[in-house]
């Protein structure tokens, strides 16, 4: 055998090999996704089969009771939006600054912001427990001494999801090709006219999207709200920063640890709430990401 036959089947063996174990790896990749569709399509299937009996507008109208045939989620619906969404406008709020300034008003390789970026990408990935505790020991009992109410949750939240709203709007700047930047300087544009008029249009889409994620995040999230001291049972709305309140994951979590059954159906359908709620976010997302790449 010459040396370019020998080369030849030693090419087509390793080729052969790794066809197979690619194959092999994609096989286990589909399994793993469609065992987790699984698992999720069940999952949802038997929440909605459970909570369907008691999904009705006296659900929805009803405020909160110890007596399940007259329990609803009026005041924690209230509530999950009073929280999120002012969690969700001061979040993005700061966020926005805050990645633009380390995006384009900075020096990529100076010490400040390689440190800033370590501390963020650090406290994006720190549990939501961290979070109430903090939000417990410095906003309910600590200087501010807010006490436990909406302003308290929505504060707590809001340094839950401000790192990663961080870090997705970043992300969304820095896909924004350079040359946009080149050519808006090239006719004279500010830094500022560049990023107010040409950054911020195109990573709008990225912006978005990782907004709700964030929001979908601050209104599922119950560990803080629990260590907040948000109450099970609130038969009134919140009206104010100031007011007493009650969100539908801690309304699902007291529903599903009583011991009758009717308490269970109820917790699935307020699961079944939840869920629509979150939908409806990210179908927003999807508007808003779609409409402003047909603008762009």
């Amino acid at each position: 055998m010459t040396t370019t036959e020998l080369v030849v089947s030693l090419s087509d063996s390793t080729s052969s090999s790794r066809r197979n174990k690619d194959t092999l790896f994609l096989t286990m990749l589909w399994a793993s996704l469609l065992l987790a569709l699984l698992t999720l399509a069940a999952l949802v299937i038997n929440t909605l089969i459970s909570g369907a009996s008691s999904l009705s507008w006296n659900f929805i109208a009803f405020f909160p009771s110890p007596f399940p045939e007259d329990s609803g989620i009026q005041s924690a619906l209230f509530g999950s939006l009073w929280v999120t969404l002012t969690s969700g406008v001061i979040s993005l709020s700061l966020a926005l600054g805050t990645a633009i300034y380390l995006e384009e008003f900075t020096n990529p390789d100076s010490r400040l912001q390689r440190f800033i970026t370590v501390n963020i990408q650090t406290l994006a990935g720190v549990p939501s427990i961290v979070y109430g505790i903090l939000g417990l020991a410095f906003v309910v009992r600590g200087p501010l001494g807010w006490g436990f109410t909406v302003g308290s949750a929505a504060a707590t939240l809001t340094m839950m999801v401000l790192p990663l709203m961080i870090v997705t709007t970043r992300e969304a700047l820095k896909a924004v090709p350079s040359s946009l930047r080149e050519g808006s300087y090239a006719l004279g544009a500010t830094r500022w006219q560049t990023v107010y008029r040409q950054v911020l249009p195109a990573a709008r889409p990225g912006i978005a999207t990782g907004s709700i994620l964030g929001v979908s995040r601050a209104l599922g999230e119950s560990a803080p709200l629990i260590l907040l001291g948000a109450l099970a049972y609130v038969s009134y709305n919140p009206t104010g920063f100031d007011s007493d309140f009650t969100v539908l994951p801690l309304m699902i979590f007291k529903w599903a640890t009583e011991v009758q059954d009717e308490y269970r159906g109820l917790a699935a359908a307020a699961i079944v709430v939840l869920l629509l709620l979150l939908f409806a976010l990210n179908a927003v997302a999807i508007i808003i990401r779609d409409r402003s790449r047909i603008k762009w």
